[in-house]
């Protein structure tokens, strides 16, 4: 076992590039991770890595002693994850990765359900706003949009989603609502800034027809996460280009209107990532299952819709 441990810490900064990332994954110290890296070189003979203050670099030797080891090394974290569920009762601690607000809001109301039916799994949820790397990082799930499917991983559709263009009453008051997109350059713009690329998401409306417009907004502010530009609209601080799954609470309840209603964006979908693995484990299979069956039973599709 101390074998398989000291492989587990080099296979692992090896996947993050980094002890520290590693260490995090094993609820150890950076220094320890190194540690039982360099007992590894020691006993192999063998330098793995390159070191320096910023960067950890496999060396030819550790790439070729990492393309021996990475696929047995998962095949028996595999083995060991199932042979820890009891038969027919899916049991361990689930990994999971989701964005903080839309996290709150429609994923933990399902975590009771859950919990009652497999008492024995311990959800270990991880609220970022990031795309994660699912196979990388050990999660058993991610939910969100925008994930890249890196090899050995399965993307399932849970829902679409698009963005509608919203206001408060509050600030549409003593102003002409808007009839076309090209009506919307004057007044102040709540804009988006991708995570990813770290540039102004544009607004590019489509009509009910087909037609699309590209709109040069007045901006305002400009905030990374959806959930506060909602807040932000709902204050009256300006207008913005909200996704439904954060636009919707507060449409039901009239804290923001929507403006154009036969105008829309389509961003995708949200969807639940998951590897791409023979054996699945239990536990990883019945919670894929349940987050899809309730988005079914709470309809969560339309209230995603555009309409």
């Amino acid at each position: 076992m101390d074998a398989l441990h000291l492989i587990e810490s080099f296979v692992l900064s090896a996947r993050a590039g980094s002890f520290s990332a590693a260490a995090r994954r094993l609820g150890m110290t950076p220094a320890a991770v190194s540690k039982n890296v360099a007992r590894l070189e020691a006993q192999l003979g063998l330098r793995l890595f390159h070191r320096s203050t910023r960067s950890l670099t496999l060396t030819a030797g550790g790439e070729r002693f990492l393309l021996d080891v990475d696929g047995p090394f998962a095949a028996l974290t595999d083995a060991f994850s199932r042979a820890a569920e009891r038969e027919g009762a899916p049991s361990g601690t689930l990994k999971v990765s989701m964005a903080h607000s839309f996290g709150r809001q429609y994923l933990l109301p399902m975590l009771g359900d859950f919990q009652a039916r497999y008492p024995d799994i311990v959800p270990d949820w991880r609220f970022d706003n990031r795309s994660v790397d699912v196979v990388g990082e050990g999660f058993d799930a991610a939910i969100g949009g925008g994930i890249e499917l890196t090899q050995g991983v399965i993307a399932r559709r849970l829902a679409p989603t698009y963005a509608v263009m919203c206001a408060s009453a509050t600030y549409m008051a003593g102003r002409e609502m808007p009839r076309h997109p090209s009506d919307l350059a004057s007044l102040d713009a709540i804009m988006r800034r991708s995570g990813v690329s770290g540039r102004l998401r544009a607004w590019n409306l489509c009509h009910v027809t087909g037609e699309r417009v590209n709109v040069e907004a007045r901006t305002r502010m400009i905030f990374d996460d959806p959930e506060a530009m909602a807040h932000a609209v709902a204050l009256g601080y300006g207008l913005a280009l909200l996704p439904m799954p954060h636009a919707a609470p507060m449409l039901a309840d009239g804290r923001i209107v929507r403006l154009l209603p036969d105008w829309f964006d389509e961003y995708g979908g949200v969807f639940i990532y998951y590897p791409n693995k023979k054996q699945l484990p239990l536990r990883t299979r019945v919670f894929v299952d349940h987050v899809a069956q309730a988005f079914e039973q709470q309809r969560l599709a339309a209230r995603f819709d555009w309409r």
